[in-house]
């Protein structure tokens, strides 16, 4: 288990991603401009009244900015992550790890339930849910999943030339902030160490990727029924 944790998290895989000067500067302003677009489409998005039509389209709106930011910044790269066998395109672990989140977050839940304030905070989120069709919900949470990871962990994190993994993790954090929820801000954090830190081992998006978009579309299933 240690060696293995090692390997999807800390054990940085050799490659050669470097960008010249004027490739950074013009990636990290891109990345700058677009995480002030997508802070507000997110506010906006979080703040519709559940059930309403504009909920959909505001949301695609979102990943389509994060997807459109991650692109035009630059070159981005799946990742390797190492193995017995040798170094190979992380799939399994990180879905592994995205499940481990999901037993860790509820775990949480049962405690957040137990306190009104937060409790509230989780069921305002949930209200979405509750008035969405579950087919559209299933496809915009993964789809924006894949967006934000193209984005803060492709453009953003290849944009920071020092200390990526705190920077994006805390960039991702005030961008979620924007919603005005803090338990979504909490998640955000949570998650944004443990998606950086495979980022920083496999070099690439695809384990990001895949441990976003498993933890985000369990946990749309299971909070409703663990804060039913």
């Amino acid at each position: 288990m240690r060696t293995w944790l090692q390997r999807a998290l800390w054990d940085v895989v050799p490659r050669d991603h470097r960008e010249s000067p004027e490739a950074l500067r013009r990636r990290q302003a891109v990345t700058i401009a677009f995480v002030v677009i997508g802070g507000l489409v997110l506010g906006f998005s979080l703040r519709i009244e559940p059930g309403s039509a504009w909920f959909y389209p505001a949301t695609l709106v979102l990943a389509s900015v994060w997807t459109i930011g991650a692109f035009a910044s630059g070159p981005l790269h799946l990742g390797r992550i190492s193995h017995s066998t040798g170094l190979r395109r992380p799939v399994v672990t990180p879905i592994v790890l995205g499940l481990a989140l999901v037993g860790l977050f509820l775990l949480g839940g049962l405690v957040v339930r137990q306190i009104p304030f937060l409790d509230q905070q989780v069921r305002s989120v949930l209200d979405h849910a509750a008035a969405g069709s579950w087919p559209l919900l299933v496809l915009i949470t993964a789809v924006n999943g894949i967006a934000e990871e193209l984005f803060f962990r492709g453009a953003a994190y290849a944009a920071t030339p020092r200390y990526p993994v705190p920077v994006t993790t805390v960039a991702y954090t005030l961008a979620t902030l924007a919603t005005g929820n803090l338990m979504l801000a909490f998640a955000a954090v949570l998650l944004g160490v443990v998606v950086g830190l495979q980022r920083r081992a496999s070099g690439g998006i695809l384990a990001p990727i895949l441990t976003h978009v498993t933890w985000s579309v369990s946990m749309l299933f299971l909070l409703p029924w663990l804060f039913g």
